[in-house]
């Protein structure tokens, strides 16, 4: 497992701290001094006990499943749509100024919605990847969209790049950070300092878009 720490904070104290935030996210605190190297061996040693504390807040946080009822709000975007139940409607789901479910599939609702997102998100995912590479002259070897819960995406050795559907319930420049995220991955294969100077160099905001994920990525469900 390879720990994504999200601030280190260097002061005069003589140890070395881990802390895993309420949000999930990952703090050290260490002296003045002390090397990068020096560092990700002490979090990478402790990764498994970061795991479980992640785990821990993951399932704190309350879930409710859709019911997939009229009314019923779902996020497309980053924006909210209510759900009506259409009778004699021909097409399963239609996404016009709501989210038009055909009465005749409601008992497979949740079906229906994860088939629709993961199409969405496949062509929108694959746009955004090709325009990016091109842009910044990055190469990765394929795309594929999974169903992960708790892990937005991720790059192999091998260059593919790994997305999850649940994407694209959030905004559009979520989505681009992600991309970038991981497109960055493909010439720095973990989380240095080179590794965040590039993605702030290709998207000077990432951190607002790293911020909304932390915030609402557990609102993403069915």
């Amino acid at each position: 497992m390879t720990v994504i720490v999200e601030r280190i904070i260097h002061s005069k104290r003589k140890t070395i701290g881990l802390i895993v935030e309420p949000d999930g996210s990952v703090t050290v605190r260490a002296p003045q001094r002390m090397s990068e190297k020096t560092i990700r061996e002490f979090v990478e040693g402790h990764a498994k006990w970061v795991e479980r504390k992640q785990a821990e807040i993951r399932t704190a946080i309350p879930e409710q499943s859709k019911q997939y009822r009229p009314g019923e709000n779902f996020l497309y975007l980053g924006k909210i749509y209510p759900l009506e139940v259409v009778k004699d409607q021909k097409r399963k789901l239609v996404l016009e100024d709501c989210f038009k479910l055909a009465e005749s599939v409601q008992e497979n609702a949740e079906l229906i919605f994860r088939n629709w997102y993961r199409r969405q998100v496949g062509q929108m995912i694959e746009e955004r990847v090709v325009f990016f590479a091109g842009r910044y002259q990055l190469q990765y070897e394929k795309i594929r969209i999974t169903s992960a819960r708790t892990r937005w995406g991720s790059c192999s050795a091998k260059g593919v790049l790994s997305f999850s559907w649940r994407l694209i319930m959030t905004p559009v420049e979520v989505v681009d950070y992600v991309v970038i995220h991981e497109l960055v991955h493909t010439i720095h294969h973990n989380h240095s300092k080179s590794f965040w100077k590039t993605v702030e160099k290709l998207l000077p905001d990432y951190r607002k878009h790293r911020k909304w994920l932390r915030q609402n990525g557990q609102h993403m469900i069915l």
